[in-house]
């Protein structure tokens, strides 16, 4: 699908608050955790088997290029140099797309054909770029440096499109372009990488694609409080976006990495943070693991502590005030709920200086 000229050249009501260089203190805040930091060693000895496969404990054991992306960022932000590449060796030599720089998303071990769909996932090639593009900076290494931009320009010339008067990013090559609609997961909006990306494949594109994704965030909110929807439809021709069909219409574990993402960009606008305060603070007894945009009923059962530990950014985003006590990975019962509270870490550090 071809760019409009809008897009080559636009800009977005959202530009006062996503800015496409990376501030100095994400800067210097990478890689600035100790290598026996308790909670990657709790997440690495869990979840990383000895030849760099990320384990999904609460997916029946799988792995995907999400998991694979996340160990990457883990590992080499906290300086552990051996396990980032044995990760991303096991990545290569299982999910590298013949016909791309993108990675197939999932591996499902035991199988005879463990990659059966080899569809990507752009949540984790965004991810995966970024480490590699910051490993090539950190440990000096120009072949690193060198695949991050073979990734970035994969996804910039088949995952960024039009989609109305806005860029949106496909969560995937194959099966989010309808007639009508695009469909877009607004939680593989990654602000960060989108900045980082733009440095080693310049392109006016990365930074109009944060603008209009986060228009996107601000607009496509819905039920009793507001709340950005797991998938979403976009139309293509113009209208409003709506929630997906074909998925449940929830705010769950997908959208809740919205708010940490923003977090993470320093571009948290104060109407969603806003929104996702009022739902946590329905829980009288529990904190709820998601919501029903429709319905607006509440899991019966209280978020795990991942979801707990990007509540916590959220609601304490001022560098004032320091980085709220999150639940550690050793608290955490599983693989997402892990990664969400080290990512919560991180994120934290990068977008409000924290430790």
């Amino acid at each position: 699908m071809p760019l409009s000229r809008r897009h080559i050249l636009g800009c977005g009501a959202a530009g006062a608050v996503f800015a496409l260089a990376p501030s100095h203190r994400a800067a210097a805040a990478r890689a600035n955790f100790p290598i026996n930091d308790p909670d990657w060693i709790s997440f690495k000895s869990r979840f990383v088997t000895a030849d760099g496969r990320v384990v999904d404990t609460g997916n029946n054991g799988i792995s995907h290029s999400e998991g694979q992306s996340y160990g990457m960022l883990f590992a080499l932000t906290f300086g552990d140099q051996a396990s980032f590449d044995l990760i991303k060796g096991w990545t290569a030599k299982n999910l590298s797309r013949p016909t791309d720089a993108l990675h197939i998303w999932r591996y499902q071990p035991n199988q005879k054909n463990p990659t059966p769909d080899d569809n990507n996932a752009t949540d984790g090639d965004l991810v995966i770029a970024m480490a590699l593009s910051r490993a090539a900076t950190l440990w000096g290494r120009a072949d690193d440096g060198n695949q991050a931009r073979a990734i970035a320009q994969a996804i910039r010339q088949k995952l960024i499109v039009n989609a109305g008067t806005r860029l949106v990013l496909l969560p995937g090559v194959n099966g989010f372009q309808r007639k009508s609609e695009i469909i877009v997961n607004l939680s593989y909006n990654n602000f960060v990488a989108f900045r980082e990306l733009a440095v080693i494949d310049p392109s006016p594109l990365w930074q109009v694609l944060g603008l209009d994704a986060l228009s996107l965030i601000e607009a496509a909110r819905f039920g009793r409080w507001q709340l950005p929807p797991d998938w979403l439809a976009v139309p293509l021709h113009g209208g409003t976006a709506t929630i997906a069909s074909g998925w449940p219409p929830l705010c769950s574990y997908d959208a809740i990495r919205v708010p940490l993402n923003l977090v993470w960009g320093q571009n948290l606008p104060s109407a969603v943070a806003a929104s996702f305060e009022d739902f946590w603070a329905t829980g009288a007894h529990y904190q709820p693991a998601w919501a029903n945009l429709k319905t607006n009923a509440v899991s019966t059962y209280a978020a795990a502590g991942g979801l707990v530990a990007v509540r916590d950014i959220t609601g304490a985003t001022s560098p004032q005030l320091g980085l709220p006590v999150l639940p550690q990975v050793q608290q955490c019962t599983d693989y997402y709920s892990s990664a969400l509270a080290l990512l919560s870490r991180i994120a934290w550090a990068e977008g409000y200086g924290g430790g």
